[in-house]
């Protein structure tokens, strides 16, 4: 346990430094020399509880094939691209490259508990969960008409319609629900392990744990002084300190980590809503005029759509409503000359 340990460390001190040579921000690059410094000193302690236990340390750190391939992609790709990569190999500082950077109010709020930016996170995250069902009532309206289109342009009767119209919506139904499903677990599953891993190393040296607070708070905006005090005070509290170590060290929300179940039967009947209007002309009636309401009800859900999606772009909700029609319909008219031709060429 204690060679892991060393290894974790001096892997983060390696990943750290090479961070550091890639960041262009001076602060930011600061910050990372530090906590490089900051995890090789947390290594000598490992590798002093080793001699004490009667084993000897490596005399050279060697990193390992998957701390390699980090430090590959870190010289292709921007840092914030990867901080969830990087956090998960221990990399702390992720949240520098968050939305806002910290401020004496912000401090202040900390400090004292209060629950403001509490709520803005929990803004963030249902304004997230209400765009993701957005798009899932989307994706459902664009590839059942699409399917629809397809089957009627290939000339099939009302019940081959009906049959692939349902089978479209429960097979793309359930393949974002088990998609959703292994995303949200994942993501869970790396939280969760996190986290404890921040509780573990509060537990066994929460000065260093401080001294890293105080670096990621100095990079974000305040002076050196305040950052440290700011830091002292909330690692005090063990129950502050570990929220706000998840917040700050590695830029995850500790009351976000979702449900993975209740995500997947959201996006499960998010597709699925979506998908059943292109069908509902279909199933409730044997008229000639099933496709054109099929199309005129699909028309008017891609608008609303749109122009849903616009309060998240704050654009215009007509010029929002309009695109997301062009895009639906464009993808409806291919799919629909393809089945004409391939319905022509199989009669």
């Amino acid at each position: 346990m204690h060679l892991k340990n060393w290894q974790e460390e001096k892997g983060s001190a390696f990943l750290y430094l090479i961070v550091a040579k890639q960041e262009k921000d001076k602060t930011k690059k600061a910050l990372f020399r530090e906590l490089a410094a900051v995890a090789e000193k947390q290594a000598s302690m490992w590798e002093a509880e080793m001699k004490k236990t009667g084993k000897k340390p490596p005399k050279v750190y060697r990193p390992d094939v998957r701390t390699r391939f980090v430090a590959f992609l870190l010289r292709y790709f921007a840092i914030h691209n990867l901080r969830f990569i990087l956090s998960a190999m221990k990399v702390r500082g992720m949240s520098v490259y968050g939305e806002h950077q910290l401020t004496h109010h912000h401090s202040h709020a900390f400090a004292h508990g209060n629950t403001k930016l509490e709520k803005r996170h929990k803004g963030l995250s249902t304004a997230g969960n209400l765009r993701a069902a957005v798009f899932g009532v989307n994706d459902g309206l664009v590839s059942n008409v699409s399917l629809v289109l397809g089957m009627v342009g290939g000339g099939a009767s009302l019940q081959v319609i009906i049959l692939s119209g349902v089978a479209g919506l429960l097979a793309g139904a359930c393949s974002m629900a088990a998609g959703e499903f292994v995303s949200m677990r994942s993501q869970r599953e790396f939280f969760e392990y996190q986290i404890a891993l921040e509780k573990e190393e509060l537990d066994l040296y929460p000065e260093e744990e401080a001294a890293e607070l105080a670096h990621i708070y100095h990079a974000r905006g305040l002076p050196k002084k305040e950052a440290k005090e700011l830091a002292n005070h909330l690692i005090s509290n063990p129950q502050v300190a570990l929220d706000t170590l998840a917040r700050e060290e590695l830029g995850l929300n500790p009351q976000d980590l979702g449900s993975p179940l209740g995500a997947a039967l959201s996006s499960f009947f998010s597709f699925a809503c979506g998908a059943l209007l292109p069908l509902l002309p279909f199933l409730t009636s044997n008229s000639q005029w099933n496709l054109l309401f099929s199309i005129l009800l699909t028309a008017c859900a891609l608008f609303l759509v749109g122009a849903t999606l616009s309060l998240f772009t704050n654009l215009s909700a007509i010029l929002g409503g309009l695109r997301m029609l062009l895009i639906g319909s464009a993808a409806g008219a291919v799919t629909y000359l393809i089945g004409r031709v391939i319905g022509v060429t199989l009669s």
